[in-house]
């Protein structure tokens, strides 16, 4: 847009109530009820574009967006509006004026999601919406081997459930930085960082690391999904309630 400001977004949400980031007919989601707001406060209508989408339930502690407009709002102004029209369950932790280049999807270098196990007995009502509660006994050994196969370069087509569409339709490889699975006080933490996510990716490793940490799968079925290249050899994705996209980062 010429003679516009370029504003960064950092969002954090509950996607409980909501059909994902992406604005979709007949539904209610993160980015409409943002840009709705942003078009009121600046008597303009605004487009915000996210670093990715987020899932139907899916959550966000740092997600990213943009947005440019041919007015200079203050960037404090803009924060407490934001705030104040926004509903609850929506928070824009920070705005500030971007370079006139910066793209939140595509000037991200990495993405990081986690996705959170309650392997108590039962889940607390306060944090019912944020876990996935896995009442079936895991061997946190074979879940922490299954882990280390996904690091790396690889083609995730058997993990993406729209394998010939969109992004993965173009190309299925991506690199996972690392994997770790994270001790927290009611079950474990998934910490994933990657380049880049295919859809539902991360649901997808998370229910075939279950399925073999349950012992429903030999740890060998990871390599022969892998090769497979085919989403029905791969296990049920996990569910989306304890997924958060955590961070993007930027350079």
């Amino acid at each position: 847009m010429k003679d516009s400001t370029t504003y960064a977004l950092t969002i954090a949400y509950d996607g409980t109530e909501y059909s994902g980031w992406q604005i979709q007919p007949n539904a209610r989601t993160i980015q409409e009820e943002i840009q709705n707001v942003l078009s009121q406060i600046l008597q303009e209508e605004i487009t915000v574009i996210g670093s990715g989408r987020t899932d139907q339930g899916v959550h966000a502690l740092k997600q990213v967006a943009h947005f440019r407009t041919k007015k200079t709002p203050d960037t404090k102004m803009l924060f407490r509006a934001l705030n104040g029209m926004l509903p609850f369950d929506i928070r824009i932790l920070n705005v500030s004026i971007a370079d006139q280049s910066f793209h939140s999807q595509y000037s991200a270098l990495s993405k990081e999601y986690h996705y959170y196990l309650c392997l108590e007995p039962i889940v607390l009502p306060f944090v019912r919406r944020f876990r996935t509660h896995v009442k079936m006994p895991l061997d946190l050994d074979l879940l922490k081997k299954g882990a280390q196969q996904f690091i790396g370069t690889k083609d995730f087509y058997s993990f993406s459930n729209s394998p010939d569409k969109g992004s993965c339709g173009k190309n299925s490889i991506r690199t996972i930085y690392r994997l770790d699975v994270v001790p927290t006080s009611d079950g474990i933490r998934f910490e994933f960082e990657g380049n880049g996510f295919l859809y539902k990716m991360v649901r997808n490793i998370v229910g075939m690391l279950l399925d073999v940490a349950c012992k429903k799968r030999p740890i060998e079925d990871i390599e022969k999904v892998f090769l497979a290249k085919d989403r029905r050899r791969a296990s049920r994705a996990a569910p989306p309630t304890g997924l958060f996209l955590a961070k993007i980062t930027y350079s």
